[in-house]
């Protein structure tokens, strides 16, 4: 029997709304896509959302909007996938990358603070697998430094920073739609952001630098140039039925992610990396209760990753890294656009030694004992 890393959430329902879509003939964006968006505006709380490709191409969105371009330093962490950083240079910014903290994974904020130079005008931190960011912290260096800041919160829908749904706190949000994420549409990201004007300029650029407020009296114009970053209806259908669940399948996550909690704490050669819901936060200053983690990942430390992750698969149950130490791939080497600000020792540690648990709504307590048992065995 398989265990998968991960299993979107498919039921009959979607399967239904699918089929619906495509007996429409309506298949690009359209009412099925303005419904996802306005669900999915109304659960987070914020005052706009949009609904792009991939949260590559929202994060590209988002730094245009803030006329980043040839001259303009974006921070960003090191521990993190390369869309991250790939960003900036492909707007013609350079990518600034700092160390991560061990203790969370998330970016290092005094080293955050260390790397800013008059020429940095965006950070662009990381909620790692679900993991809410500290807006105490980063909004205090924000407004010291006088930057802005784009929440790559990829991971991160149904998180929350004291009581407050991230999608909100940033001066523009990117979360991604991809099928590890438990709100999936294939392939696909969401756009947040408090600022009408931000809002107004972004929603033109995804729709070809289409004048969206209807002014014009001669129809369709064209006031700026854009590209075509729309969701269609046939991928919106499938993250239309799963927002119907959201609290649940979040309910379960967290159950599960204690599950695996309770399981582990005091195993030799295990740490645990994720935000427990018991303790205090160690994100922030607040108590655990006023954070949430959505826990896109539940991953833990341990000694000879790769051996324990080949053993794993080998018994059929689906294990995999954190994600990627950056500055370790040619990509970000020897760039003129990417400058890697000091030795990212913590980063590479976690990339060595994360291990990502399965984690989905269909698996049991029995399916998590059995990998514990096997995890137990390979250590």
């Amino acid at each position: 029997m398989k265990i998968p890393l991960i299993k979107p959430f498919i039921t009959q329902e979607i399967k239904d709304k699918v089929i619906e879509v495509l007996e429409s003939g309506y298949l690009t964006e359209g009412p099925v896509t303005r419904e996802f968006e306005d669900t999915l505006k109304d659960y987070l709380g914020c005052k706009h959302l949009m609904a792009v490709t991939s949260a590559t191409t929202g994060l590209e969105m988002a730094l245009r909007a803030l006329n980043i371009g040839p001259g303009d330093e974006v921070i960003v962490p090191d521990y993190t996938y390369p869309a991250t950083a790939s960003v900036a240079p492909i707007v013609g910014a350079k990518a600034v990358i700092v160390d991560v903290s061990r203790e969370n994974m998330l970016i290092d904020y005094d080293a955050l603070e260390a790397a800013i130079t008059p020429r940095t005008k965006v950070i662009i931190p990381v909620s790692l697998f679900g993991a809410p960011l500290d807006y105490d912290r980063l909004n205090a260096i924000k407004e010291k430094h006088n930057l802005y800041i784009i929440e790559d919160a990829a991971c991160t829908i149904g998180a929350e920073f004291k009581g407050e749904k991230i999608g909100r706190q940033a001066d523009i949000t990117v979360f991604s739609l991809h099928p590890r994420k438990f709100i999936t549409t294939g392939e696909g990201g969401i756009v947040t952001t408090q600022s009408d004007e931000l809002a107004e300029w972004m929603n033109s650029y995804k729709h070809f630098g289409m004048d969206m407020t209807g002014a014009s009296r001669e129809g369709i114009h064209f006031s700026n140039i854009g590209t075509n970053y729309k969701l269609t209806n046939l991928q919106a259908a499938v993250g239309l039925g799963q927002l119907k669940h959201i609290d649940a399948l979040l309910a379960k996550r967290i159950e599960l992610a204690n599950n695996y909690e309770a399981m582990l704490r005091n195993v030799d050669g295990i740490t645990l990396t994720h935000f427990s819901e018991k303790e205090r936060c160690a994100n922030c200053t607040c108590t655990s209760k006023q954070c949430k983690h959505s826990y896109q990942t539940f991953s833990i430390f341990v000694e000879d990753r790769d051996r324990i992750m080949t053993e794993m698969r080998a018994k059929g149950i689906e294990v995999q890294i954190g994600t990627y130490s950056l500055h370790m791939h040619e990509a970000f080497q020897n760039n003129p656009l990417v400058e890697i600000k000091g030795d990212m020792k913590n980063s590479l540690w976690c990339y060595k030694h994360a291990l990502a648990l399965p984690l989905y709504n269909d698996l049991t307590p029995e399916l998590q004992e059995r990998v514990v048992t096997e995890l137990k065995a390979c250590l």
